[in-house]
C-alpha cells in the first residue's frame, strides 16, 4: 500500500455538520487554554512554515484543541489509500492493519447499502470506497472528535455516499433491516489495565460498547441474509461465536491472521449471516509481515 503524510490543521465550521460549535465548546472548556502550535520538520522545513509535509512515516503528532475567537481547531495527519482516497487521522483516533483487513474481508458490492459500525476517524467506510463502493455507507462512531475526523475528509473529497453519524450504536434505531453489510472493529478487551488517554480506554476496553452490543446493533440494522463482519482477538473466537448465534447472526466465514505461517494467529476475521442455517467455511490464513504498518501513529 502506498501511503503519504501531511499535518494540517482543520477548523471547526469544516465539519460543523457533525462536530457542531456547541459541542465543540463543551469540549474545549475542559481543556486549559493555550495558543496553536506549529509544527514543522527540521529535515525538510528550514522556514518552519504553518504546516508541514512529512516525510516521516512513523511519527507522533499530537491531537490539540484550543479554545479561542469561538473555533476548534485539530490537527491531523493525512493517510492516502491505494486510490488516493484520503483518510484524517489524529494520536488518538487512528487505524491499523486490523481495520484494512476487516474492510478488505467484507466489501460490500458496489451500490449495496452499508454500515461502518465503531468507525474511529471512518478507515472501514473509505477503504470500501478505495476499493469502489459507491452505495450508501453509514459510518457510527460514539466519539466526537473521530466522527468529526471523518466529516471533514467527506466533505473535502465530495464522498456524498458516505454519512457520518456521530451516536451510541445502542441506541441507534434509523433504517433498520436495510442494510446490506455492516462491519465492525469493536473493543477487545473487557479487563486489564486501561490507557490513561479517554479516547484510547473507549477505543480498546468494553467500557461503553460491549460484543453484545455489537451483535444486536448488526442484527437490528440487518436485512435477513445481511452480513456482520468482525475482527476480534484468538482468545475471545469462541464467546464471539457463541455471541454472534445467540443474536441470530450465524458465522459463515472464519480466516486467521498470522505474521508468519509457522506463527500463531494474533487476529481473527468472522463474517456471519441474519438468520440463516448453519455452516462455517474455515478459509486460508491470512499472513502479512511482521511489523504490518500502524497507519495514522
Amino acid at each position: 500500500m502506498r501511503m503519504t503524510h501531511s499535518a494540517g490543521v482543520r477548523h471547526t465550521q469544516n465539519y460543523k455538520n457533525i462536530f457542531p460549535l456547541s459541542m465543540a465548546k463543551a469540549h474545549a472548556a475542559a481543556i486549559p487554554d493555550r495558543p496553536p502550535q506549529k509544527r514543522h520538520c527540521t529535515k525538510c522545513c528550514a522556514a518552519a512554515p504553518p504546516f508541514c509535509f512529512m516525510h516521516k512515516f512513523r511519527r507522533k503528532i499530537p491531537c490539540i484543541f484550543w479554545k479561542g475567537n469561538d473555533t476548534l481547531s485539530m490537527e491531523h495527519s493525512t493517510e492516502v489509500l491505494y486510490n488516493r482516497t484520503m483518510v484524517y487521522c489524529t494520536p488518538e483516533h487512528r487505524f491499523g492493519s486490523d481495520a484494512l483487513l476487516l474492510a478488505r474481508f467484507c466489501e460490500p458490492k458496489r451500490s449495496q447499502k452499508a454500515a461502518d459500525l465503531c468507525s474511529g476517524c471512518g478507515i472501514v467506510a473509505l477503504e470500501w470506497h478505495d476499493r469502489g463502493h459507491r452505495g450508501p455507507c453509514t459510518a457510527l462512531e460514539l466519539q466526537p472528535e473521530g466522527s468529526a475526523l471523518l466529516a471533514a475528509a467527506v466533505e473535502e473529497q465530495q464522498l456524498t455516499h458516505i454519512t457520518p453519524v456521530c451516536a451510541d450504536l445502542r441506541t441507534w434505531r434509523q433504517d433498520e433491516g436495510q442494510f446490506d453489510v455492516c462491519a465492525c472493529n469493536p473493543p477487545y478487551f473487557t479487563e486489564g489495565p486501561q490507557s490513561q488517554n479517554a479516547a484510547h480506554a473507549l477505543a480498546r476496553h468494553e467500557n461503553t460498547c460491549a460484543l453484545e452490543d455489537v451483535c444486536a446493533c448488526g442484527f437490528r440494522l440487518l436485512k435477513d441474509g445481511g452480513r456482520l463482519a468482525l475482527c476480534h482477538r484468538p482468545e475471545r473466537l469462541a464467546e464471539v461465536l457463541a455471541v454472534l448465534r445467540a443474536h441470530r447472526l450465524e458465522p459463515k466465514r472464519l480466516a486467521f491472521v498470522k505474521n508468519a505461517p509457522e506463527n500463531a494467529p494474533w487476529l481473527f476475521l468472522v463474517e456471519a449471516q441474519k438468520n440463516r442455517k448453519t455452516g462455517l467455511r474455515v478459509e486460508p490464513d491470512v499472513l502479512i509481515r511482521a511489523g504490518a504498518a500502524l497507519y495514522g501513529r
